[in-house]
């Protein structure tokens, strides 16, 4: 974890080309080539369980090593999935989903994902926004483009 002194990067991804699922394993697989490890809060544990599937099985030529509650051994887990605000493997950068809520304050990086087909979703995004904004700490937000790669907007 980064120091409790300085303020955290955080980065909005709005989805409006695939869903989380899709989305989800592009971002993982960038977190761990850099070096890091990651937690990974959804917003219940049905979706942790969904979660899990989706990464086992979204690239048949791609292993993803992760794990949940259900596998254990937290700490030799590069990803851990959760519903959770928990930091059992040590990792340096935060992913929420499913509007998933925790304090950026003692993470690096944290990813904020959420849906751009919903207006509630968007709105609750655009208020978290706006409190990161008024806490001092660095945001970027990043948009999908058609074919479903990032672009930073400005």
């Amino acid at each position: 974890m980064a120091d409790a002194g300085l303020m955290t990067e955080i980065r909005f991804y709005h989805l409006t080309t695939t869903t989380l699922d899709r989305a989800l394993p592009v971002l993982l697989e960038k977190v761990l080539a850099r070096g890091d490890r990651a937690v990974v809060m959804a917003g219940s544990d049905e979706r942790v369980s969904a979660l899990d599937t989706a990464l086992w099985t979204y690239d048949d030529r791609s292993f993803l090593p992760h794990g949940t509650a259900r596998d254990g051994h937290a700490e030799d887990q590069p990803v851990w999935l959760t519903a959770n605000n928990e930091n059992p493997n040590g990792a340096k950068v935060l992913l929420l989903t499913d509007g998933a809520a925790a304090d950026p304050q003692g993470w690096s990086l944290v990813l904020e994902i959420f849906d751009g087909n919903s207006e509630d979703t968007v709105t609750a995004a655009r208020a978290r926004w706006k409190a990161h904004k008024e806490a001092g700490h660095e945001l970027t937000y990043w948009k999908q483009d058609p074919q479903g790669r990032w672009e930073k907007a400005g």
